[in-house]
Protein backbone atom coordinates (compact mmCIF):
# COMPACT_ATOMS: atom_id res chain seq x y z
CA UNK A 1 0.00 0.00 0.00
CA UNK A 2 1.44 3.25 -1.19
CA UNK A 3 1.27 6.41 0.92
CA UNK A 4 -0.47 8.05 -1.69
CA UNK A 5 -3.46 5.77 -2.19
CA UNK A 6 -3.61 6.36 1.84
CA UNK A 7 -3.85 10.25 1.52
CA UNK A 8 -6.92 9.30 -1.42
CA UNK A 9 -8.89 7.72 1.34
CA UNK A 10 -12.38 9.10 2.87
CA UNK A 11 -11.78 9.00 6.85
CA UNK A 12 -14.49 6.22 6.38
CA UNK A 13 -12.67 4.09 4.01
CA UNK A 14 -9.62 4.60 6.76
CA UNK A 15 -11.20 3.26 9.63
CA UNK A 16 -12.21 0.37 7.82
CA UNK A 17 -8.44 -0.29 5.92
CA UNK A 18 -7.51 0.25 9.80
CA UNK A 19 -9.93 -2.24 10.99
CA UNK A 20 -9.04 -4.74 8.54
CA UNK A 21 -5.65 -4.44 8.53
CA UNK A 22 -5.80 -5.12 12.74
CA UNK A 23 -7.57 -8.30 12.31
CA UNK A 24 -4.76 -9.23 10.03
CA UNK A 25 -2.46 -8.48 12.23
CA UNK A 26 -4.14 -10.38 14.68
CA UNK A 27 -4.41 -13.50 12.88
CA UNK A 28 -0.52 -13.13 11.78
CA UNK A 29 0.30 -13.11 15.52
CA UNK A 30 -2.11 -16.23 16.13
CA UNK A 31 -0.40 -18.03 13.32
CA UNK A 32 3.21 -17.19 14.49
CA UNK A 33 2.46 -18.67 17.72
CA UNK A 34 1.19 -21.72 16.67
CA UNK A 35 3.89 -22.13 14.46
CA UNK A 36 2.27 -21.80 11.04
CA UNK A 37 3.00 -18.32 9.76
CA UNK A 38 5.16 -18.68 6.44
CA UNK A 39 5.46 -15.49 5.60
CA UNK A 40 7.39 -13.56 8.14
CA UNK A 41 7.66 -10.33 6.59
CA UNK A 42 4.00 -9.67 5.92
CA UNK A 43 3.87 -8.96 9.74
CA UNK A 44 6.38 -6.28 9.19
CA UNK A 45 4.03 -4.74 6.24
CA UNK A 46 0.97 -4.60 8.22
CA UNK A 47 2.43 -3.16 11.22
CA UNK A 48 4.00 -0.21 8.67
CA UNK A 49 0.71 -0.06 6.64
CA UNK A 50 -1.03 0.24 9.85
CA UNK A 51 1.23 3.13 10.99
CA UNK A 52 0.43 4.55 7.38
CA UNK A 53 -3.23 4.61 7.86
CA UNK A 54 -2.93 6.09 11.41
CA UNK A 55 -0.27 8.86 9.89
CA UNK A 56 -2.97 10.14 7.39
CA UNK A 57 -5.76 9.80 9.55
CA UNK A 58 -4.15 12.11 12.21
CA UNK A 59 -2.96 14.47 9.61
CA UNK A 60 -6.38 14.86 8.50
CA UNK A 61 -7.71 15.07 11.78
CA UNK A 62 -5.49 18.44 12.17
CA UNK A 63 -6.07 19.82 9.06
CA UNK A 64 -9.98 19.79 10.03
CA UNK A 65 -8.80 21.54 13.35
CA UNK A 66 -7.69 24.15 11.25
CA UNK A 67 -3.92 22.71 12.25
CA UNK A 68 -0.76 22.29 9.98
Amino acid sequence: MKADDVRAMTADQLKEQLLNLRKEQFNLRFQQATGQLENTARARKVRRNIARVKTVMRAQANKEKGEV
